[in-house]
């Protein structure tokens, strides 16, 4: 799953280095796709699910400002003060790796920028928040304490999940926390979580739209959305969808087509 994630984030990384006022969702689609061609990856998304009557028609989900989640890409251009959503991944020897980073297009609001900068931290809290909690409520609580704040919408009706051998395993990992929520799980080495906030700048409530697969803010507001894939192991939780660590880059222990350390973006 290190190396699906590798490549994730190799694909991230290259969207990084491009996206801008003008360049098209399909731009940024194509770069991901050749991206996982290269390495020999599988899309993950693209025909996702199988034996859907519409199923999803690219490698990437990319959603614009008040798209939550799972936009589809086309001509749209990107332009200064928008924020846009790149959602992909991809599997590597049958193991998966999923990944979402939200972008500013240029100058972006102030209100915005702290929508970006509450629900990467949200993701971040969450993840730190692993090898202090003993379950996923536990967790839950740490991200509403981080987002409540600022009175942003922690969208409730889409929630992360378990990944593997397959794009979306069990167990449902939700961003908010509810005490009559009776599908707690134990935080235990072993466990692979995608954990995904997806973070509004007004309300919770969502909606699709006509395409049958963009999820929309209802009032419209803007929302972000950022996702890491988490593997729990005896050591803590380790993010395999991220650039090498210190540990991997010491030992050399990553594949040669990686890009050389000093060209990375970190998000």
């Amino acid at each position: 799953m290190r190396e699906a994630g590798l490549v994730v984030w190799l694909a991230h990384q290259r969207v990084a280095k491009m996206i801008g006022p003008g360049v098209s969702t399909a731009e940024i689609n194509e770069q991901i796709r050749l991206t996982f061609q290269e390495h020999g990856a599988v899309p993950l998304f693209l025909n996702y699910p199988p034996d859907s009557a519409r199923p999803f028609p690219a490698e990437t989900c990319i959603s614009v400002n008040e798209q939550v989640v799972h936009g589809i890409p086309g001509n749209r251009r990107l332009k200064p003060g928008e924020i846009v959503k790149v959602d992909t991944g991809c599997s590597i020897g049958g193991w998966c790796g999923d990944a979402a980073v939200t972008h500013a297009i240029g100058s972006i609001t102030a209100k915005v920028q702290s929508l970006l900068d509450v629900t990467r931290a949200a993701l971040n809290g969450a993840i730190l928040a692993l090898g202090e909690c003993r379950k996923w409520s536990e967790v839950a609580q740490r991200i509403e304490a981080i987002v409540r704040p600022h009175r942003f919408g922690i969208v409730e009706s889409m929630v992360g999940h378990g990944i593997g051998r397959k794009l979306h395993e069990a167990p449902d990992v939700p961003n908010y926390f509810d005490p009559e929520w009776k599908n707690d799980f134990a935080i235990r080495p072993g466990l692979v979580l995608a954990i995904e906030p997806m973070i509004n700048l007004g309300t919770k409530e969502v909606q699709e739209n006509r395409d049958g697969w963009t999820i929309v803010s209802r009032d419209r507001s803007f929302s972000a959305h950022f996702e890491h894939t988490v593997a729990i192991t005896e050591d803590g939780p380790q993010r395999l969808t991220c650039e090498p660590t210190e540990a991997e880059w010491q030992a050399r222990a990553w594949p040669d087509w990686l890009p050389p350390r000093e060209q990375w973006l970190r998000w």
